[in-house]
């Protein structure tokens, strides 16, 4: 499949990603969005990003515009300081995705591009590029995760963890330094484990048995009170408590949410449905996956009500905080992208403040659990097939939906995703930006949701693996 837009920035294998290609979706950015005359590159650290970044920087300059290097750094960091100088940014990444696939995101001045930003970008491919004689030089900045690091020693105050010892699962995620220090920075004491030289794909909705066991391990070797960790270019957070089990994105961002005095939350129709019990939150506006459809609608809030206490987050964890909020010691800025950052300190800070664990901080939550995991290597044509023969055909329904009892309830938001009678949750969709079929599951414990995701995983990728006439 050749690169393309996905639910956040272009994808693709990195054989398919020539210096043509990478010029050409450069280029065409710069023609058709707003970028306030310079362009901030940052990118993660698998092994080709490097390259595709000079590619990128040498198409900025020969648009004849001004370039900063900001080098490997997250991407919430990049757009942080990209958006602070009013500037457009292309982060080089391709997030949770394995090495052999790479891709770009793009920002303008006031954040992510949009969906209609891309169709401009698509648009303006093709066209005939010409090089001005004298490229600017490039400009090396070396502070944009220092002030990322800021941000929250402002809101949260150089106490907030103190007493906490917090693992740092570090692996080959590009923020593994910055949560360290972001963590010594706000009085806690990291510990370090498994740096990786070699680029692992961590999927922070999809996390395997092994990691798993091993964040447990290391949770009672190190008599941790919590472990933190991201994706590849840290724009997903990752957190387990002190014994090792992992606090869902979508847990997350209902605590950050309400710790920060969040009245609207704009999230994907597969997140937890358990906000619409917690009294505090006045209006949840539920989209399609990726954050361009969290934005638009947080965008649509503040249009109408620019006052508007708005967040929005995803399953993955990403959280983007629409307005000025007010941390335990200071404000926090706006930043309408994908964080890691904030949903891992926030909840960490409100737990201490509380005098409780993190885990008793999860169990004062509505008791509603999610689950999520993948079918890999499977193009997204196949399964988009076999899923909307699933949504037209009420008896293959009944059929692959043969242990859940009646429906109650069809959601066709963003994929299939069926409420049953029994009160539970079973949500299919084939993923936006990588060749894989999602399945996510609700249900009232743990258990019985991860249960759900097994079973139906093991269905998916017997039908998947039959389906016939969609090889690509």
């Amino acid at each position: 499949m050749p690169p393309k837009f996905g639910t956040s920035g272009l994808r693709g294998l990195v054989t398919e990603l020539t210096p043509t290609l990478i010029t050409d979706y450069t280029r065409a950015f710069l023609a058709a969005c707003p970028h306030g005359g310079a362009v901030h590159v940052g990118w993660d650290l698998r092994p080709s990003s490097p390259a595709i970044a000079q590619l990128v920087i040498a198409a900025v300059q020969a648009a004849g515009l001004r370039t900063i290097q900001v080098g490997a750094v997250p991407t919430p960091a990049l757009a942080l300081g990209s958006m602070g100088s009013g500037h457009g940014a292309i982060m080089i990444t391709g997030s949770h995705i394995p090495a052999d696939r790479n891709g770009l995101k793009f920002y303008v001045p006031g954040g992510e591009v949009s969906k209609e930003d891309e169709a401009a970008i698509n648009a303006r491919l093709g066209g005939t590029w010409e090089a001005v004689a004298s490229p600017i030089p490039v400009e090396i900045i070396y502070n944009t995760a220092q002030t990322y690091i800021d941000r929250y020693v402002t809101g949260f105050g150089p106490a907030a963890l103190q007493g906490l010892t917090i693992g740092i699962y570090e692996h080959s995620s590009v923020a593994r330094d910055i949560l360290g220090q972001a963590v010594a920075a706000l009085g806690g004491t990291p510990v370090s484990l498994a740096r990786s030289d070699i680029f692992i794909p961590v999927d922070t909705e999809a996390v395997d048995p092994d990691t798993r066991s091993k964040l447990a391990t290391w949770c009672a070797e190190n008599k941790l009170d919590a472990l933190i960790s991201t994706d590849g270019d840290a724009d997903r957070p990752m957190m387990a408590d002190a014994t090792g089990q992992i606090v869902p994105g979508d847990v997350l961002g209902a605590l950050t949410a309400a710790m920060l005095g969040a009245r609207v939350i704009c999230t994907p129709v597969s997140s937890n449905s358990m906000i619409a019990d917690m009294p505090m939150f006045g209006t949840i506006e539920r989209t399609r996956i990726g954050s361009p459809f969290v934005i638009a609608a947080m965008e649509a809030v503040l249009a109408a009500s620019p006052a508007a206490t708005v967040v929005g987050y995803e399953g993955n964890g990403g959280f983007l905080l629409g307005f000025e909020a007010q941390g335990p010691a200071g404000p926090i800025a706006p930043l309408a992208t994908r964080d890691c950052l904030l949903p891992l300190l926030a909840p960490l800070a409100d737990a201490k403040a509380r005098g409780i664990s993190l885990a008793k901080l999860v169990a004062t939550l509505p008791p509603v659990f999610t689950a999520a995991d993948r079918v890999a290597e499977v193009p997204s044509k196949k399964s988009g097939a076999f899923i909307a023969d699933l949504i037209s055909n009420p008896v293959a329904r009944a059929a692959f939906f043969d242990t859940m009892g009646p429906e109650a309830e069809l959601d066709l938001t963003d994929g299939l995703r069926i409420r049953f009678a029994s009160g539970a949750v079973v949500h299919l969709r084939p993923s936006g930006n990588a060749p894989e079929c999602r399945c996510y599951a609700e249900a009232a414990t743990a258990t019985e949701a991860a249960d759900l995701v097994t079973a139906h995983l093991v269905k998916l990728k017997a039908q998947l693996s039959s389906v016939a006439n969609f090889s690509s």
